[in-house]
């Protein structure tokens, strides 16, 4: 008899980026939209696997892990061994077999403006996952990695997609949008994404099939319970 897994697995990608460009500002992904993901899925009964472009120990931005930003999921992930060893042990992303997969979730911070963003293999995995009818859960910064994929027909994959991520007025309003390799909004749009937000800092969760994207930090969590209950079937 040969044991088949049933647990359903989500790989949970972060960025190997700590600083953003030439500003010298320390940054990595944010730790709430790690955190919260991560305990969200594991309790649903999910396998949760991280990984990132190089490998290792994944950046946290330092921003994230003082207050106001801390939360219940990142004070609990800070006390816990296996969740640490994780994140300090992140799977080499090109080595990662994503077939085996059931969906990927894509946590926000500036780091993936610069890494995952240009990263061939992670846009394939993303667009094979969208092909296959897998979810692709997207939070806060993330949504920007959709700036240059394609699909298979040659079209923007956002054309047309109802999708929400981090706004202009939310990055101006942290003095941060002028840093910026290039502004999610504007290059989403600009690709007929049919971008939608709601007030800064407000949870704001948009569905469009299997692409679900998240407006802040404060998405995270809605987000991750869409996912859950998405994969519940």
């Amino acid at each position: 008899m040969t044991y088949v897994n049933k647990q359903k697995r989500i790989l949970l990608v972060m960025s190997s980026v700590d600083e953003m460009g030439i500003s010298g500002k320390q940054t990595g992904t944010w730790f709430h939209e790690v955190a919260a993901p991560y305990y969200i899925l594991t309790e649903a009964g999910y396998e949760v696997v991280l990984a990132s472009p190089e490998g290792g120990a994944a950046p946290i931005d330092l921003l994230s892990m003082k207050a106001p930003f801390t939360t219940e999921y990142t004070e609990r992930f800070e006390k816990d061994p296996v969740a640490l060893f994780a994140v300090n042990n992140s799977r080499k992303l090109r080595n990662v077999d994503y077939s085996t997969y059931d969906a990927a979730f894509f946590p926000g911070g500036y780091g993936l403006l610069w890494d995952l963003a240009s990263d061939s293999y992670a846009l394939k995995l993303i667009r094979d996952f969208y092909e296959s009818n897998r979810p692709v859960a997207m939070v806060c910064h993330a949504p920007a990695i959709l700036r240059d994929l394609k699909k298979s027909d040659g079209k923007y994959l956002v054309n047309g997609l109802n999708l929400t991520g981090f706004k202009n007025a939310e990055d101006s309003e942290i003095e941060l949008l002028h840093h910026l390799l290039f502004s999610l909004e504007d290059e989403l749009k600009l690709r007929g994404a049919k971008y939608n937000s709601k007030a800064n800092w407000e949870p704001n969760v948009v569905v469009d099939g299997v692409l679900m994207t998240g407006q802040s930090p404060a998405s995270a969590v809605p987000l991750a319970e869409v996912l859950s209950q998405h994969l519940k079937g």
